[in-house]
């Protein structure tokens, strides 16, 4: 089985209000591809005992958003795995450090920031994966 594969799941909390809200792209809020429609997400106690530090795909996520290098930072006390049939995939969070959402640069590469209510019409996976994430941003 090849490597595992490193995404992002991108977030913007609000400073004075705790608002938070996820990059959304056409293809979900894992950036920047859709997962793979069999993808399964492990339950949080069946992790492996080493992660992948996500700075590549966070170097790839700041130059796709065309962004300063610092208006992402990783929050690397959150990590994810999705399993499908022919790789492993690790999602990691990002977090934008901008005061408000960088909103032009999320409407140049098609996506929008959307609140964890507006989740209705993503997978079940990507629901239950925002679930996990809102759950840790939150504290």
């Amino acid at each position: 089985m090849p490597p595992p594969e490193t995404r992002l799941v991108l977030l913007h909390k609000q400073a004075t209000s705790a608002r938070v809200r996820f990059l959304c792209g056409t293809h979900g809020v894992v950036g920047f591809s859709p997962l793979p429609p069999h993808a399964r997400l492990r339950p949080p106690d069946e992790a492996p005992p080493v992660s992948i530090h996500p700075a590549a795909a966070l170097r790839q996520a700041v130059a796709h958003l065309a962004l300063a290098p610092d208006a992402l930072v990783a929050d690397t006390g959150f990590h994810a795995w999705a399993d499908t049939p022919t790789c492993k995939i690790l999602i990691g969070l990002a977090r934008f450090t901008t005061i408000d959402p960088p909103f032009a640069a999320a409407e140049r590469v098609g996506a929008h920031f959307i609140a964890l209510t507006e989740a209705r019409a993503l997978s079940p996976i990507e629901r239950l994966l925002l679930g996990r994430v809102y759950e840790h941003a939150m504290g």
